[in-house]
């Protein structure tokens, strides 16, 4: 089992991509303390997990309230000791719509849970992780990140920064073999989907794409949990910094000398193409 002996942490755990996840590291062994803001949710995957005969524990939590999280590391520090994995899982996606429709308040609440909560969550576990010089951080990217996403403004500049913070910790850390990646699952049919078809014409061009999947299927949430399952064994160690599709990129075929490679090269990054990131242009 790739994740025997190993403990994490994971928030948004009570349904959807967090709860395949937990399914998954149980299954390979994992201790789980799991985060999420709903008590029923939670003990619903912790039933499921549970006749694995792992320990699990639950924590109802919303991590963009600092105490909240701190109570929640402390749990899990208590029940096992450590933390070596975490999975910042939790995230919301409205306000849908143009931004001067937006409720001020909502935007910024966006932003508190999909990028102040996983900073909180990894400021948390970091002190315990840099003392055992050890330790995975696994950031959930979304819709957005890499490119405009009209209608989902604080969706996506929440999981745009919430990338770049993971490139600049992965870099901050590296002294403590400490990784830090990104995984973006794809289109999933999860709650948030539920939430585009909602909003109607607010969703603008990806109204029509939502109806599609909702009637085709979304990409499978198996994709995404096998790339998890990697970034937190030993099969992804060193490899740190990278934005990884798990319907899209090859990481399944990284070898040591492939992710050698990648550290050392722009790939998989947030990154400006020009002269500067690149090198120059050579004309013929």
């Amino acid at each position: 089992m790739k994740l025997e002996n190993r403990v994490a942490l994971i928030t948004g755990a009570g349904r959807g991509i967090g709860q395949a996840i937990a399914i998954a590291f149980a299954r390979e062994g994992a201790d789980l303390a799991l985060v999420a803001r709903t008590a029923s949710e939670l003990d619903e995957t912790a039933q499921m997990i549970r006749a694995a005969g792992h320990r699990i524990i639950t924590i109802t939590a919303d991590v963009s309230q600092p105490a909240d999280v701190e109570r929640a590391a402390g749990q899990a520090l208590e029940a096992f000791g450590h933390v070596d994995v975490l999975v910042n899982n939790a995230g919301v996606q409205p306000p849908i719509g143009p931004l001067w429709q937006n409720d001020a308040d909502e935007w910024m609440r966006a932003v508190a849970v999909n990028l102040f909560g996983p900073m909180l969550c990894i400021k948390a576990v970091l002190p315990g992780m840099m003392e055992r010089k050890r330790g995975k951080i696994i950031n959930l990217s979304g819709g957005g990140a890499t490119g405009p996403r009209p209608n989902f403004s604080a969706y996506a500049a929440s999981k745009a920064a919430l990338v770049r913070l993971t490139e600049t910790l992965a870099v901050e850390l590296a002294p403590y073999n400490i990784q830090v990646n990104a995984l973006a699952p794809g289109a999933i049919n999860t709650r948030m989907l539920a939430e585009v078809l909602a909003a109607g014409e607010l969703a603008g061009a990806e109204l029509a794409p939502a109806q599609y999947r909702a009637q085709s299927g979304g990409t499978p949430v198996e994709l995404a949990v096998r790339l998890a399952v990697f970034l937190a064994s030993a099969d992804s160690d060193r490899l740190t910094g990278k934005l990884i599709a798990a319907p899209h990129d090859d990481w399944q075929t990284w070898d040591v000398a492939r992710i050698a490679a990648l550290n050392e090269s722009p790939w998989y990054t947030l990154r400006r193409i020009d002269p500067i990131t690149v090198g120059p242009l050579v004309s013929k």
